[in-house]
């Protein structure tokens, strides 16, 4: 997932360059690359975060 995300960010800081001015190039750069990834992280960084459930213990088992 990083290798992706940092290939992304590259792709789109290129976008921005061309842009004509330096606020389209800013809006395009937070717009295609700074919103998407932040949720992307947040949705996919998910799984991670959430504790392991115990399996249920049989009772006598310590």
């Amino acid at each position: 997932m990083l290798i992706v995300a940092v290939a992304w960010i590259y792709v789109v800081g290129l976008m921005a360059l061309t842009e004509p001015s330096v606020i389209a190039g800013i809006m395009t750069f937070f717009g295609y690359c700074l919103f998407p990834l932040s949720l992307a992280w947040y949705l996919f960084g998910r799984k991670k975060k959430r504790p392991a459930r115990s399996q249920p213990r049989e009772p006598g088992q310590d």
